[in-house]
């Protein structure tokens, strides 16, 4: 079996040659190195490594944004990112930009000896940290977007909420929706709890700042 192709992307020299010594003693087969991002893009085309490793980091065209063009580009090489900081904006936009891993630069050489294979197979590879954080990130965002969704008027409220506004009377809402006037209570029940009005003043007045009515 081919060794894993891999190329390396980081603007410190250092670092590159220290990756470069651990990776070969892992048994990859190091084909080529980049000291910044547009040089990264023009060697990826090149050399079609199967896994680049790349920091995020780098000066001319950061890693990121070379990662987003290496892919547009149709090159199947994977990409890990390594940076020095667990930054979940960063890790959002490099999955965004088509990263298959993202690593923080204190991890091991066998974590990243382990990411770069598990990229080459095909599966996403996060640092243990990042994960946990992510997750964090994805359940508060669930949870906002329930809040917001039990908060949302429905359509048939909006109408009542505009007949209101209007003027009308719950009989008179009743009688244009063609509903039964107890039902019209239910609505404006379920409005004043999500827009958190005691009274139809209330709801009127908090459904235009919301834009979901306008007062003619």
């Amino acid at each position: 079996m081919n060794p894993i192709r891999l190329m390396l992307a980081d603007d410190h020299q250092m670092l590159r040659e220290g990756l470069r010594r651990s990776m070969v003693e892992e048994g990859f087969d190091v084909v080529g190195e980049a000291q910044d991002g547009v040089e990264a893009v023009r060697l990826a085309d090149e050399l079609l490594p199967d896994v680049i490793l790349m920091d995020v980091s780098m000066p001319h065209c950061d890693g990121v944004e070379a990662c987003r063009q290496v892919k547009s580009h149709g090159n199947e090489s994977r990409v890990v990112m390594l940076t020095m900081h667990a930054d979940k904006e960063v890790l959002t936009n490099a999955i965004r930009a088509g990263a298959s891993g993202y690593l923080v630069k204190d991890c091991s050489t066998s974590e990243i000896a382990d990411a770069v294979r598990m990229a080459a197979g095909g599966e996403t590879v996060l640092s243990p940290q990042l994960a946990k954080s992510m997750l964090e990130e994805v359940r508060r965002l669930d949870q906002k977007a329930r809040t917001e969704e039990e908060r949302m008027v429905t359509k048939r409220e909006e109408e009542v909420l505009q007949l209101i506004a209007d003027g009308c009377s719950t009989p008179e809402v009743a009688e244009r929706l063609y509903i039964s006037q107890k039902t019209v209570k239910n609505h404006l029940a379920s409005i004043y709890q999500k827009l958190d009005a005691r009274d139809r003043t209330q709801a009127v007045l908090q459904a235009v700042r919301m834009g979901i009515v306008h007062l003619h």
